[in-house]
């Protein structure tokens, strides 16, 4: 059956559904309006891990094979704190410019008969198409038509972040905790390319007051920044894009992603924190799954329903893992004064639910234990969902005893206890410029 697919938003979701639908069936009419001129694009490098690359070469093997070739990889972690340096091994990641996976992607494209159409800015469904794809980013146009169906509610974080870039190339995920007189202000940094790094600069709020960041832009704040983590940069400097600022990460849902025959990909659907580096799979595993969807059910109303169900079950652990990460950067003097290599231990344990209601010397002993005896593996695996879900309860129990005495609503503990990620071998993942820049001009994944 021939169909003809509007989708809105040329970022790295939007182009890899039209490669998929255009494989599927050449005689679809895919067209993808992108509203930035060709070529231009926000963020520096992205990340992602080799699961992405299986699942890419089941759905597209040309594509998986240049994404690979052109990317850079490694297999360790290194943390700097104060003067103080561990390094661990990892799973092996891998770094792609935005600007390379795009060009990659649209030249797949276009190769394959898809019509790209840059400069080109949809607010609202066009007529005459089976299909509309919002893959227009966390500030979606097309879904704010909608509101009030889709339901999308975002929850701001507390700490303050920005996407930087540097000529210095990290060989390996770096992070770099530096102690000043207001606070902790740490970077995280991975290169992209022969040439490039990424680097994110992230603090809490007192901090971010206190060094007078508040006051100044993010091309102000490079000087300073450079001398806070001279350590790691080596000389080289860091880099603003045009229009770069501090932001706060907003976690983005939904309660539908699909209304009659406009349904949503990628950020414009979710946004999970940055620090899980997982914002470019993602979206990626959205436009396969939507796309396999697509071909597997002969309705539309089918399709889009079996791609919501589905998807929505698969991000509850990439959800639960990017909100326990993201408060362990926001409860960061609560392991900093660890030794370096327990500290280290336990950032790449930072997806897990029990961690935070646990004395991290105690779960540091507990987790190696564990490591070294399968019974008390499986006994983690098999506790520490359970007991963090009563901890909770608890918690939110006692909160919503004072939220009825001040007559507002208490969020219930389901909504924040989604199933845990099983986290005991090092993971040195940390963040994605894809989809989580949450920029008041994009953020599209």
């Amino acid at each position: 059956m021939r169909v003809k697919v509007v989708c809105v938003g040329g970022g790295p979701a939007g182009l890899c559904l039209a490669v998929l639908l255009k494989r599927q069936n050449r005689s679809h009419d895919v067209t993808v309006h992108e509203r930035d001129p060709e070529g231009s694009t926000y963020g520096w490098g992205v990340t992602y891990w080799r699961g992405l690359l299986d699942r890419l070469r089941e759905h597209d093997p040309e594509t998986a094979r240049e994404v690979e070739a052109h990317s850079v990889r490694w297999q360790e972690g290194v943390a700097h704190v104060g003067g103080a340096t561990t390094r661990h091994r990892g799973d092996e990641g891998f770094g792609i410019g935005r600007h390379r996976l795009l060009a990659l992607l649209a030249g797949r494209a276009r190769a394959l008969g898809v019509r790209l159409e840059y400069g080109s800015t949809l607010t609202e469904p066009p007529a005459g198409a089976d299909i509309v794809v919002a893959a227009d980013g966390a500030h979606s146009a097309l879904r704010a038509r909608h509101a009030d169906h889709f339901g999308t509610l975002t929850t701001p974080g507390r700490n303050h972040y920005v996407w930087l870039g540097t000529t210095k190339v990290f060989d390996a995920f770096t992070f770099a905790f530096t102690e000043t007189g207001h606070g902790w202000i740490w970077a995280y940094g991975y290169g992209y390319s022969g040439e490039r790094s990424t680097v994110v600069v992230e603090c809490a709020p007192e901090t971010f007051t206190g060094l007078g960041l508040d006051r100044a832009d993010a091309h102000d704040a490079l000087a300073p920044l450079e001398e806070l983590f001279a350590g790691v940069l080596d000389g080289h400097p860091l880099i603003a894009r045009p229009g770069a600022s501090w932001q706060r990460f907003r976690t983005l849902t939904n309660r539908s992603w699909h209304h009659g025959n406009l349904v949503l990909l990628g950020d414009a659907a979710h946004t999970t924190h940055y620090s899980i580096g997982a914002g470019t799979t993602l979206a990626l595993e959205d436009a396969m799954c939507l796309a396999d969807a697509l071909r597997d059910h002969r309705t539309l109303p089918g399709a889009l329903a079996a791609y919501e169900h589905r998807r929505r079950g698969e991000l509850l652990s990439a959800q639960s893992a990017a909100r326990y990460s993201a408060r362990w950067y926001e409860e960061l003097p609560r392991y900093i004064h660890l030794p370096p290599h327990r500290m280290f231990a336990l950032l790449g344990q930072r997806h897990s639910p029990l961690l935070p209601y646990v004395p991290p010397q105690l779960y540091y002993g507990l987790d190696k234990a564990a490591g070294q005896l399968e019974p008390l593996r499986r006994l983690k695996r098999w506790l520490g969902p359970r007991a963090a879900r009563a901890l909770h309860a608890r918690t939110m129990g006692a909160s919503a005893m004072g939220a009825s005495a001040l007559g507002a609503p208490a969020m219930g503990a389901s909504a924040m206890c989604a199933d845990a990620m099983d986290a005991h071998t090092m993971d040195v993942r940390a963040m994605d410029t894809d989809a989580t820049d949450a920029r008041a001009t994009d953020g599209r994944g």
